[in-house]
């Protein structure tokens, strides 16, 4: 039996902000959208161009409060061709919210309090 991974989810507060932060910091792009007929949610599966694995950004209507994200120990890592052009991007945009300079790798806070860890890709 072989499973393979084709998407992780995370749910935001605000899709259209979280899809600019993720065009912008990570290059991504929507693949497919799916709304509810009611309105009560949306589906938004975000591609990186290169990998099957997709990232799925999910809006609920009726939440009113963020979510509890407890001390993010939790994350999805991106590799980078080009680590010195994302870091000083990131660094621009004001989204790094750790640094580990001896591990060569940082992380990144998208609108939700998710982070997101960076590294280079030769790593």
């Amino acid at each position: 039996m072989k499973f393979t991974m084709v998407h992780t989810n995370i749910n935001v507060m605000d899709i259209e902000k979280s899809l600019t932060f993720y065009e912008k910091a990570l290059g991504m792009k929507v693949e497919k959208r799916k709304k509810a007929e009611d309105g009560s949610f949306e589906l938004v599966f975000i591609s990186d161009g290169t990998s099957s694995n997709n990232m799925e950004l999910t809006w609920l209507r009726d939440k009113e409060t963020p979510y509890e994200l407890g001390d993010n120990e939790s994350h999805i890592a991106f590799a980078t061709d080009d680590f010195d052009a994302a870091y000083k991007l990131h660094n621009d945009m004001g989204c790094i919210c750790f640094e580990n300079k001896p591990m060569g790798l940082y992380f990144i806070e998208d609108p939700d309090g998710y982070w997101l860890e960076i590294l280079p890709a030769n790593r």
